[in-house]
């Protein structure tokens, strides 16, 4: 019925010095956000919601993320 709109990514730059990509996970239903997590602080900041992996790979690819830098919090 609503099909997403195919357009074309603006990549985003963030500072790798003190923050780190992160997705943070609930354990109770499984929920997912993806965002950044300051080094020195530990507060983590929401960028988007990971409903599948398509949402996955535009915040891999607007921030210029490998898949290997991500980690994953509970």
């Amino acid at each position: 019925m609503f099909k997403r709109k195919t357009t074309k990514t603006i990549k985003t730059a963030y500072d790798k010095n003190t923050r780190k990509p992160v997705i943070r996970a609930s354990i109770c239903n499984g929920e997912q956000v993806a965002g950044f997590k300051d080094l020195r602080t530990g507060k983590f900041s929401e960028i988007m919601l990971i409903r599948d992996s398509r949402d996955l790979e535009e915040f891999l690819e607007k921030y210029d993320i490998s898949p290997g830098e991500v980690t994953k919090e509970y």
